[in-house]
């Protein structure tokens, strides 16, 4: 049955290819609706006015009727569309003012005839769809909208196909959700059938890769089912131009490489300061890579007391990892010597390529690279740090605090600001790695290996653009089950929508693909670039939540009133506390206090009231994080509040009691060492800000719920 489906859908797409067009007639589209099961009305195609008479009689009441023509894409702005006829004398007349009103839209159009149409019945109106996105390829939407769809923006998407659960999930995700629910007397949707619609649309487009958009709209939702009022389709006018893929084995075998190397070239090495062949050269010297260092300069004997070759075919045993530091217009034939001497991975300093408008000269050394089976870094980069392999190939100031936090970014600048964060917060890293154009290696190549390197906790990404978005996405659901991936995508202005051809296009490209996407993947999205790195820093020092129920401990009653806004904006769910537990707390806090969430301790309590009211949130079970709330005074001085805080942190770690705790500290400027003291501890710390640690800690909730250890979606 399916491959009658496909054939016939195949031969129909042939069809209309073979007649030069990229738009199918509505009665076409009723050819695919009706070979996938996509539910629409009853209809006919009237050639003249007397067919037109006997298809309304036929359905019997009111009919739609609409001009059919290969030529005429929007059919209601040329006045081809009629709503609600009934009768035969209305239907003629009908008839003859649409065929009049697209020639006068378009004298030449071929008209082929008037589509007759059974009026679908009064419910809410939806969009479903299907688009080519630039960056994730076949992308099924689903939205409130009908002729207000672009208005409202009221759309979700996922990658095609999606399964029954998918497309459910998806009628959850816009922010009309309690519409199709049913509110003031109405009656909810025909939820099944609507997810039908959205699955049936997403496999055709699967199907057929040829397919570039798919409309349904409105969808008609009723309590009794799902009718899709209107179908449109296009064709893509250009052949998909596929991308070589590498497999998983492939990609860790030459990332262990790169990231792990015995040997390097620098080609371009110089003696000469402030040359980046010198400044690479130095970086790897007096950074203390244990590995081989092999400078490459046909000028010179020797280059910081390392012998220097004329090639790199020169260079003695394997090479793991060639750094380029030469211009642009030399890298192609250095490249053909490290293809011949068989070394795997190219990092490509220089700058001069596409980034400037030389397209010609990147697609050479991709050509030449894919000859030889080198995989390129860059170009246009800063270069990378592997701090676990004390390996500094860059022309940038060193970093050499090891950790667990893998920090890549396609913008030196931001690679830069990476690097200033993490010395002046300690960060320790595993790997800083900068993109630049992404000729070859790209996020889903480091995710790969970050996902599989036991030196790495949490990969944090800049990126202005994804070449691949299956592949990032594939990588990303194979590595946030094991450590959280954060990306802060640059770039939210819509793309690719001036040239659509249905609703559904005119959303392809807009930052909403990329937000819902992303979270499928179950990717934390940061809002900026220090969001990005302080939820890097923060989420490896967090422990796992067992739960929702979250807990706010405050000397400050208006800080109390902050940090609940931000567990609100941070989807995080307020525990309602117990009886029992409110009696608890109150044993601690003085009368006029207040229990309940937040508990508000006061703020002339002493140091005793901190740490009893800290145990007794750590050791009741039903609790599951933390937020404290901490203002400055003399009676429990600051860094008071953080030694007591992180002593009694630890105790219930060394019992096994690991819970999340986050602190925002107002004060004076002692406050700042005191936080420092406890971030370093494992409880995350900040001064003058109730927002940043929730935010950090609605990140770990975010992936706690991504990796499936914590109940509910993501």
């Amino acid at each position: 049955m399916a491959e009658d489906r496909m054939l016939r859908v195949r031969a129909l797409l042939d069809a209309v290819r073979a007649d030069g067009r990229t738009a199918l007639t509505a009665p076409e589209g009723k050819v695919i609706a009706d070979a996938y099961g996509i539910a629409v009305p009853r209809e006919e195609l009237a050639r003249d006015v007397e067919e037109a008479v006997a298809y309304a009689a036929r359905f019997g009441g009111p009919v739609v009727m609409k001009i059919v023509s290969p030529d005429i894409l929007h059919k209601t702005d040329a006045g081809g569309v009629i709503v609600a006829v009934e009768g035969a004398s209305d239907v003629r007349a009908a008839f003859h003012r649409i065929v009049e009103n697209a020639r006068a839209y378009d004298a030449g159009a071929r008209v082929e005839g008037v589509q007759i149409q059974e009026l679908v019945p009064k419910g809410q109106e939806v969009i479903v769809g299907a688009v080519t996105d630039p960056t994730f390829g076949k992308v099924v939407a689903f939205g409130l909208g009908g002729v207000l769809v672009e208005v409202l923006k009221d759309v979700t998407f996922r990658l095609a196909p999606v399964d029954a659960d998918e497309a459910l999930s998806m009628l959850d995700s816009i922010r009309s959700a309690e519409i199709l629910r049913g509110v003031r007397g109405q009656a909810a949707v025909d939820r099944w059938a609507v997810a039908e619609q959205i699955r049936r649309v997403s496999r055709l487009v699967a199907d057929f890769p040829e397919i570039a958009e798919v409309d349904l709209n409105p969808v008609i939702a009723t309590a009794e089912g799902a009718i899709a009022a209107d179908i449109r389709v296009l064709l893509s006018d250009t052949p998909v131009k596929e991308r070589r893929r590498y497999t998983r084995a492939e990609i860790l075998t030459s990332m262990r490489r790169l990231m792990q190397p015995a040997s390097v070239a620098v080609i371009g090495a110089s003696n000469e300061q402030g040359k980046i062949g010198n400044s690479v050269m130095r970086n790897l010297v007096d950074g203390g890579f244990a590995g081989e260092i092999h400078p490459v300069n046909p000028r010179a004997d020797d280059i910081l007391g390392r012998k220097a070759y004329k090639s790199v075919t020169d260079v003695p045993g394997e090479v793991d990892v060639a750094v380029f530091a030469i211009p642009a217009r030399f890298v192609a034939s250095a490249l053909e010597e490290v293809g011949r001497k068989n070394i795997p991975n190219a990092v490509l300093i220089p700058s001069g390529f596409a980034e400037t408008g030389e397209h010609a000269l990147q697609d050479e050394i991709v050509a030449i690279a894919e000859r030889y089976g080198v995989r390129l870094l860059g170009p246009n980069i800063y270069g990378y740090y592997s701090t676990w392999q004390d390996l500094c190939a860059t022309f940038c100031t060193p970093y050499d605090v090891k950790g667990g936090v893998a920090l890549t970014s396609q913008s030196g600048g931001i690679g830069m600001a990476i690097l200033g964060f993490a010395r002046t917060t300690k960060t320790g890293v595993s790997a800083i790695v900068g993109l630049g154009n992404k000729s070859d290696l790209d996020e889903d190549d480091l995710l790969t290996w970050f996902g599989e390197d036991p030196h790495t906790d949490c990969i944090a990404m800049h990126l202005e653009d994804l070449k691949d978005g299956r592949a990032f996405v594939e990588a990303a659901r194979a590595t946030v089950p094991k450590k959280p991936v954060v990306v802060l995508k640059a770039g939210r202005t819509a793309a690719g929508a001036k040239a659509a051809g249905s609703h559904t296009g005119a959303l392809a490209g807009d930052d909403a693909v990329y937000d819902d996407i992303l979270r499928q993947a179950g990717v934390i999205r940061a809002p900026g670039l220090n969001d990005m790195l302080e939820y890097a820093r923060g989420l490896p020092v967090l422990p796992t939540p067992q739960g929702d129920n979250i807990v706010i401990i405050t000397g400050a009653g208006g800080s109390g009133v902050l940090l609940s806004d931000a567990v609100t904006d941070n989807g995080l769910t307020l525990m309602d506390i117990p009886p029992d537990l409110d009696t608890a707390f109150r044993a601690f806090i003085p009368p006029f206090g207040a229990a309940g969430n937040p508990v508000d301790i006061t703020g002339g309590e002493p140091p005793s009231t901190y740490e009893a009211t800290i145990r007794l949130g750590l050791e009741d079970p039903r609790i599951h994080a933390l937020v404290l709330g901490y203002w400055h005074t003399i009676v429990t001085p600051p860094m008071v509040f953080a030694e007591l805080t992180a002593r009694v942190v630890g105790e219930f770690r060394e019992r096994g009691i690991e819970k999340p705790v986050v602190a925002s500290l107002a004060g004076d400027v002692e406050v700042e060492e005191a936080c420092q003291y406890l971030y370093e501890r494992g409880v995350v710390a900040y001064p003058y800000t109730t927002e940043k640690p929730v935010a950090v800690l609605g990140a770990k909730y975010r992936w706690a719920r991504a990796a499936g250890l914590l109940g509910g979606g993501s």
